[in-house]
Parts: structure tokens; sequence; C-alpha cells
């Protein structure tokens, strides 16, 4: 029989190793700066690229894009050139790959800080990044794909079934969701509005968790597990389940992020119901790793890569048993908008995808440079300080979205709220804060003597970029399934089929859920009342969203008795028709907006934009004082309101035509609300004489910045009148 000697492409992989190490420090430094902002909440004062609500989009992104994302494709390409005995496609596709990927997350790193957001959770980046992805995204898979076809192995492992799976679902969700209308080279606008966005946008984020931080995490554990252990997969047949069950029903669970909100109800209790079935294939999977390491415990207890894997692996089911759980009405009630649920995200973020990807790591290295372990004492280390440290982290987590809801939801004898000044909520919680910061500094540590351990190896071993391989050619055989062979079994050995089943199975779930969303007409009910922004308003919207204001706000009050008299009249899907994109948040840090219109007066904002804590004493929310001094530029403002009236929005022509004056009439108005303040009035006309006398441009107070925000705040909720708005407990979840 001929023997073929060919090379694994080993120099893509250390690339990718090299980017994962780099951009996982950077990732979880953002996220631990942003973990002290809650304790120095002015601690990059004056800095606006360094706000909390810039830099937190920059951290979600970093952490799954740019490390998690690089270990993603570390592992495949190493994983997949062995497991189908073939050097992966086109090396120029490998560094394509890998080249543009990094471009993207550059221009991230530049980008959102800079304000250039779409502010939609998982995909901030705008129109020209969405493209880019677009293409880096089919670029991987067509070298995915060549591979397989060009493979010696015949039969396809179940590892190679999540990665296919994987490429199909992300460009699906990717595609879908970045549906936009370009206004200028950094600013789009998303072509769905209001409940339609919120639908598509949580189908795309809870999927994007599903199918970015899951399922090729689960290629990768059916891999590299069984290589640690060197024992085979406990269970062919539950991996068959596993995989065809997962992809099937994950694809429906997002609308339980909306519980509670202005989706219709038979959108949620549809993701509920799925969410539930959840719980089956996931812990399918994870017991099919675990007991993967069946016979194998005293090698546990001695190597450090498989003890980084079976933290992992139990991450990832506690991760899965939460989910479903807080998909449960009466669990998210209490849940949703609280630390709860940052706890439930980093349980599986530290632990599933950062300690397998530590221990991949661990293992891959010495491997390609043909050495050992430089030190496992360190690696136990960096084991123990990492694992303290997600316990320290998620642990005060809980423990602050339990007090987070307890207090939002007690009520007086009498019926007024226990707690009705929301700062209260979070002057209990600043002790949880510190532990989070001091776990998650942890974390990082670890990951540090991590990081130094695996250069050290690499020093002490030997580069081989090309490694050499040998195995038969694939011999040509039937199409047909031959009477002996079992359905599954046959369908492994055609790829291009099983990308199909695969195609298919997820995308039943997602045309269900949208497709009614997008061509019923009632689907969303009418508010003749609800009329579209105002020039000044949509620049003001579009600073909001630049601020990343959504971050720690929503625009949802749910219909409890406790939001009702907190926040006022509960939300209504028609209200957000003209909501492009829809704003409705996913983290309460602050109040809710949805009806902040009229509550203050303009000066109140404007002091409370300049320093909050002068307005809310223990407030923990940063200053925005370059908001006063920026001067609002105008210049695309009707190209923003056509861009509007092409999805739907009904501006006229001669309103567009008159935005200018519009604004200034309005901007105007405001300005004269402020002097209402003596100590506005004095600061103002001596900046007026600063100005003056230096020669300066001075800019009118009705051309800042801040106007705009005020004048968008101002208008929330204002748009439906509630004759009582205090409902009786009867119409209420409460």
């Amino acid at each position: 029989m001929n023997v073929e000697k060919f090379y694994y492409d080993n120099k893509i992989v250390q690339k990718f190793i090299v980017a994962t190490m780099l951009w996982g420090i950077v990732g979880m430094s953002v996220g631990l700066l942003l973990a002290f902002m809650f304790l120095y909440p002015n601690l990059t004062e004056g800095i606006s690229w360094l706000s909390f609500g810039r830099l937190r989009p920059l951290h979600t992104n970093a952490v799954i894009f740019a490390f998690v994302g690089n270990a993603i494709y570390a592992g495949i390409y190493y994983s997949t050139q062995r497991l189908l005995k073939a050097r992966m496609w086109k090396d120029w596709l490998s560094n394509f790959n890998f080249w543009a990927w990094q471009a993207i997350i550059v221009g991230a790193v530049i980008t959102l800080p800079l304000g250039y957001t779409t502010s939609k959770e998982y995909a901030e980046l705008e129109w020209p990044f969405d493209i880019a992805i677009a293409l880096v995204w089919v670029a991987f898979g067509v070298n995915l794909i060549g591979t397989i076809l060009k493979r010696r192995q015949r039969h396809l492992y179940v590892a190679i079934w999540f990665y296919l799976g994987t490429f199909v679902t992300v460009a699906v969700l990717h595609i879908v969701n970045s549906m936009e209308l370009p206004v200028s080279a950094l600013k789009s606008y998303s072509v769905y509005a209001g409940v339609q966005d919120a639908l598509v946008q949580w189908w795309y984020g809870h999927n994007a968790v599903a199918f970015f931080l899951t399922t090729p995490f689960l290629g990768l554990m059916y891999y590299f597990v069984p290589k640690a252990a060197n024992r085979p997969v406990y269970s062919y047949r539950l991996s068959i389940v596993h995989f065809w069950s997962l992809i099937f029903i994950y694809i429906w669970a997002g609308p339980h992020h909306l519980l509670y909100s202005a989706l219709p109800d038979w959108a949620q209790n549809l993701g509920v119901a799925f969410s539930i079935m959840l719980l089956a294939p996931s812990w399918g999977g994870m017991i099919n790793g675990l007991l993967t390491l069946r016979g194998a415990w005293d090698k546990v207890r001695t190597d450090p890569v498989l003890k980084f894997m079976v933290v992992a692996i139990t991450g990832y089911g506690m991760a899965t048993f939460e989910g479903p759980m807080l998909s449960l009405k009466n669990v998210n009630a209490i849940a949703h908008f609280s630390d709860w649920v940052i706890a439930h995200v980093h349980v599986g973020a530290l632990a599933w995808n950062g300690f397998l990807t530590f221990g991949m790591i661990y293992w891959i290295i010495p491997k390609m440079y043909k050495t050992t372990l430089w030190s496992t004492k360190l690696a136990n280390i960096h084991f123990w300080i990492g694992t303290l440290g997600i316990i320290l982290y998620a642990l005060p987590m809980y423990v602050a979205g339990f007090v987070q809801a307890s207090m939002w939801k007690q009520f007086n004898p009498d019926g007024t709220l226990t707690y009705g000044n929301f700062l209260e909520t979070i002057s209990e919680i600043i002790p949880m804060y510190w532990m989070r910061a001091i776990g998650g500094s942890m974390f990082i540590i670890g990951a540090l003597v991590g990081i130094y351990n695996l250069i050290m190896t690499a020093k002490n071993g030997s580069t081989v970029t090309d490694e050499l391989a040998e195995a038969t050619p694939l011999q040509k055989v039937t199409r047909k399934r031959t009477k002996k062979e079992g359905y599954h079994t046959w369908l492994e050995r055609r790829p291009v089929r099983l990308t199909l089943f695969a195609t298919i199975a997820i995308l039943i779930g997602g045309m269900v859920q949208i497709i009614p969303s997008l061509i019923v007409d009632d689907y969303i009910p009418v508010i003749t009342s609800v009329k579209p922004y105002t020039p000044l308003e949509l620049q003001g919207r579009d600073l909001y969203i630049r601020e990343g204001c959504v971050g720690c706000h929503s625009q949802m009050i749910r219909p409890f008795r406790s939001e009702v008299e907190r926040y006022g009249e509960y939300s209504k899907a028609g209200e957000y028709i003209y909501d492009h994109p829809f704003l409705w948040g996913s983290k309460r840090t602050g109040p809710d907006l949805m009806r902040v219109g009229g509550k203050y007066s303009d000066n109140w904002h404007l002091n409370h934009m300049y320093d909050p804590q002068s307005t809310s004493s223990g407030s923990i929310m940063p200053s925005y004082k370059w908001l006063i001094k920026n001067e609002l530029d105008k210049t695309n403002t009707q190209t923003k309101m056509r861009a509007m009236v092409a999805l739907g929005v009904p501006y006229t022509s001669e309103e567009i035509e008159r935005a200018e004056a519009w604004m200034i009439k309005q901007g105007t108005k405001i300005e004269k609300n402020l002097y209402d303040d003596p100590d506005f009035a004095k600061t103002y006309d001596a900046d007026k004489k600063y100005a003056k006398e230096n020669g300066k441009e001075f800019i009118e107070m009705r051309n800042r910045e801040i106007v705009a925000l005020i004048a968008y705040l101002q208008r929330l909720g204002t748009d439906i009148k509630v004759k009582n708005a205090k409902e009786t407990t009867s119409n209420l979840n409460e």
C-alpha cells in the first residue's frame, strides 16, 4: 500500500497561539480596569476614550473575538490537519485568516474607544468591520472545507462535525444580524427596529455564545481531552446525539433574553421551552467529556493539562445548567438586569473558554516544540491561582445579584418601595465589587504565570514549523451506503451532505422565530401618539449610543409592580417602532431610563453628566464633561434623516430640509432652561467673556453635544400618556 509523506503546518498554529496569549492579556486587563471603575468611577476622568461606556464593548470583543477567537483558530488548525491526515488546503488562506483577523481586532481597539459602535451586544463593530469579518470567516470556512475534501482519513471525527456546524451557523448569524444601512464611513443604522431588532439581536447574541463560544470548544474538547488522557471518547453514540440535538435546539433559545419584555408572548414562550430542552444535550456533552477520563483520574491529579480541562468541562456543565434555569420566567424575573447574569457569563468565559484554552495550549506547545513542559510546578500554580480567581469573581457576583433583586422588589407595609432610591442597592454591593476585582486580578496573574511557562517551554525546545507526517491516500469507495454500514457512519464520509443537514437544522429555528416578526403586520400594535425623534433628539440618541450608556441603563420597564412603582408605566412594543437600533439594555448598573423624560429638569441632566455625584450622592457613574465642551456635529443630520426614511421612519422632505432650523429652535429652548440655574448662567457668561477676550471661538450652548443628549433624554417615554400610571397588581406580574 502506498504511503504519502506530507507536512503539517505548525507555523499558523504558532501564530494563533501567540495572538491568543497577547489579546488574552489585553482583553482581561481592560476588564480589570472596568472592575476597578465600579470602585473608582472617575479613575479615567476627562479621557473620553477611556470612559466606562466605551471600554466595555472593547473588553467583550477583545475577550470573545480576540482571545477566544484566536484560540479557536489555533485549536482547529492544529487538530483538523491531524484528524484529516492532511495539511490545510491553502497556506495563503491560512495566513490571510490570521493577518486579516488581527487587523480587524486592531481596528476594534481603535474604533470602539473612539465611540464608533452599533451598541448591539457582541456585534458592536461598525459596518466596514462586519463586511471584513464575513470575508475572513468565509476564507476560514473555504480552507476548512477544502482540507476536508482532500483528506486522507475517510470518516469525519466528531470534532470536525462541530467545526463545520460552527462555520455555517456563525456565518448565518453574522450576516442576518449585520443587516444595516450605512450613513457614513463608520456609522450605520440597523435595518430592524425596536422589537424586531431585539429579537434578531438576541437570536444572534445567544447563538454567538452557542456557536462561537461553545460548539467550536466542544469540538476542541472532543479532540484534546482524549489526547491528553490517552483514552478514547467515552461514547460515540452520545457524541452523535450531543451534536445533532445541540445544533437544532440551541438556535431557538435566544428569546429567553427578552422575557417579560415587549416581545410577543409566543416568542418568549418558545425560547423558554427550547432553553429547557437544551439542558439534555448540553449535559450529555459534559458527561461524555468527563467520562472520557474514566480510568485516568490518577493522571488528573498530577497532570496540570487535565486539571485545566476537568475544571473547564465542569464550568461548561455549570453554565449550561444555569442557562436553562435562568430561562424559567420566575427565575428570570429575579435575575435579569442584575449581577447574577454577570456571574453566569463569567463562569462560562473564565472556566469553560479560559481554562480549556490554557489546557489546550499547555498540551500543544510541548508537542510542536518537541520538548516537555518547562515547569509542571508553575502550571499547577497557574491552575490554582486561576481557579481561586474564578471563585472569587463569580461567587460575589451571585451574591450581588441576589441582593439587587431582593432590594429592587421589596415593599413597605404601606405599599411604597422599601428602597425607592436606586443608589441604595449600589452601596450595598460595593464589597462584592471589591472581591470581583481581586478575583479578576488573580486570574490575570495566573495567565501571566502560564504565558511565562509556555515561553520558556518553547525556548527549551526546537521549532518545527513544518512537521513531517505520512498516511495512506484515501481509497475510492462507493458513495452508496453499504448493508452493514450505519447511517451516521455513512454520513461521516459525506462532508457536503453532513454540512447541508447541519445548515438545515440551524435554519429551522431561526426562520420560525424571525420571519413572522418581519412579515406579520400586527406583530407590533400601532400607537398613534408615537412620533419620530426630532433631528436634535436623533443626534442625542447617537451620542447616547456613542458613549455606551446602554451598557449600564436599560430602556425596558417590565410589567412588575416593583418596576412600575419605581420607573413608571411598563413598556409597550409600539413605543420602539422608530428605534434603529433598539436600546433595551442587558444590565442595570443605573436605573431604567424608559420614562426619564420630564422627570428631571434640563439643568439636572447637565449637572448629572458633568458631575454625577453632585446630583446623586453615592453614584458610581463617571463624569462626561466632554459632552458639555464638545460642539455638536450637525453636518450629517439630514443624511441620517434620509437613512431613517429609507428604513420606514416617516420624515417628510420639508422636515429634512428645515432640520437645521428645527435643531436650533429646540436647542435654544433647552439653553434658556439651563439659565434657570444661577451657577450655570454665571459659568456660561464667564466662558463667553474668556473666549471674547482671548480671541477664541465660542460655541453656543445650543450647539453643544450635551444639549442634544438632554433633548433625547427628555423625550424618552413621553409619547404615551397614562391616566393612571400606578396600575393595580392584578394587571401586573407581581
